[in-house]
Formats: C-alpha cells, sequence, structure tokens
C-alpha cells in the first residue's frame, strides 16, 4: 500500500512540475489582449494556483484570477486570447488535477466559450489558419479533450456539444462539380443541415462563401472523411491547405 501511494505521489510532482514548466514557457505579456481589462500576470498566477490547487479554497482562489482579468473577465463577458493558449493547460488540469481544480477548470473553459460565441470580433492565430473565430479555436482545444470532456458528466458532455456547433473542415481534395467545387476533406463538429455560410482560409487570405452544403457527411463509424459542395467558387479557389469555419461565427474576414 505504501508502496503505490508513494508511485502515486512521484506522479504528482511530475506532473505539478510539467504544469510549471508548460506555464512558464508562455509569453502571456506577448499575446494580445485589451489592456484593461487583461491582465497577463492574473493569467500566469491563476494558472500556476490551479495547476496546484489542493482544495476548494485554492481552486476558488486560482479561478477567480483567471476569470478576473486573467483569461476571461466575468462581470463584462469579455474573453482573451490567452483563453485559447490556456485551455489546453484547463483540460490537463481536468484530466490530472485533483476533483476541485479539475471543476474549476471546466467551468472556466464554459465560460470562454460561452463569451467567445457571442464575441464574433476577436481572432486568433492558429497552426491551421492564420485568423480563426476566437470560439472556433477554443472549441477545436475541446474536442482534442473528448475523452475527458466525456467522463465529466452533464457539464461536459454540454461542452462537447457547445463545440460542436462550431464546425471546421480541411480540405484535402477538391474537383469542379457544374458551376461550383466538390471539396474532400476532415470534417470536425457537426456541419448543421441545408445550405449554409462559411468563411475560407488560405495563406494569407480569409473570404466568406455564400452557399455551402454537406455533400457527403462523415460515416457512423465516427471517421472524419467528408464532402462539402461549394457554390460558385473554382477548385483553384478551394485548394488545399483551406480551412472553413462557419460565417455565423465572425463578421466576415476581408481578403488579401
Amino acid at each position: 500500500m505504501q508502496e503505490v501511494q508513494e508511485v502515486q505521489e512521484v506522479h504528482e510532482v511530475r506532473r505539478v512540475r510539467d504544469a510549471l514548466e508548460a506555464i512558464a514557457a508562455v509569453d502571456w505579456d506577448g499575446l494580445p489582449g485589451p489592456a484593461d481589462p487583461y491582465d497577463p500576470a492574473r493569467a500566469a498566477a491563476g494558472l500556476r494556483a490551479l495547476a496546484t490547487a489542493t482544495g476548494l479554497v485554492r481552486a476558488a482562489d486560482a479561478g477567480a484570477l483567471l476569470a478576473g482579468g486573467g483569461l476571461v473577465h466575468d462581470h463584462s463577458g469579455a474573453v482573451f486570447p490567452a483563453a485559447v493558449v490556456a485551455a489546453p493547460l484547463l483540460l490537463a488540469v481536468a484530466r490530472h488535477g485533483r476533483p476541485e481544480a479539475g471543476a474549476t477548470a471546466l467551468g472556466l473553459l464554459d465560460d470562454a466559450l460561452a463569451f467567445a460565441t457571442r464575441d464574433g470580433s476577436t481572432r486568433v492565430a492558429t497552426p491551421y489558419a492564420e485568423a480563426v473565430p476566437i470560439c472556433c479555436a477554443l472549441a477545436d482545444h475541446l474536442r482534442g479533450g473528448a475523452d475527458v470532456l466525456a467522463t465529466r458528466g452533464l457539464e461536459g458532455r454540454r461542452l462537447l456539444a457547445d463545440a460542436a456547433e462550431h464546425w471546421r473542415f480541411d480540405v484535402q481534395e477538391v474537383v469542379a462539380e457544374g458551376d461550383g467545387t466538390a471539396a474532400f476533406g476532415a470534417l470536425a463538429g457537426r456541419f448543421p443541415d441545408g445550405t449554409r455560410a462559411a468563411e475560407v482560409h488560405r495563406t494569407g487570405r480569409a473570404t466568406v462563401l455564400a452557399r455551402v452544403v454537406l455533400h457527403y457527411p462523415p460515416q457512423p463509424d465516427g471517421g472524419s472523411d467528408a464532402c462539402l459542395r461549394v457554390d460558385g467558387l473554382r477548385p483553384g479557389e478551394l485548394a488545399p491547405p483551406a480551412v472553413l469555419f462557419p460565417a455565423r461565427c465572425g463578421p466576415g474576414p476581408t481578403g488579401g
């Protein structure tokens, strides 16, 4: 029994060390955000406190820092790009941290996505596109944490359902089809029924498409392969590595 406890303690020390190193590796001051109310010091301090929290009071104190200007500002309903950077760290706390800290992390992710959905203006750079609506970037991280969210009861399942509304489609191949293009690729999230407007992002450019429809959905076995039909766009205008997002998530970028 003592050996098991010692192994658990070693794992806990490593978890906390790795979390603190990941937090320290981020230049929180260099992230974009309004000088008021975004406070990068709160972001770093709050995440450190949450990663090491061992009880309800400490987890609540850490959450207050992060909700009071660190990642979001709950009084004004603002969300900052720091929340996107912190999302994997919060998911790690939910996966491996103490229960109280994990619950606080999920609450912060819930607030961040809710505030971001109402934002419509803030965009962030990601590995797959340069100016992604902040809600879509957050949703992508939440899908990446589906394994832990699916085990966290109603709140976790609701977060996954909310994230699914912010779909993403990575174009892998295109062919001409009538006056439009059939785009084959990987769909993450849930594309809604009917014809929808979408943003298409290519290197250095993002434009709004008026008519996009799900031509072939992914198979029920959980795969992501799908096909979108895009009206009025030539294959060359949608060639890989184009990425599509819901147009409703932003006011509409301009071409460049």
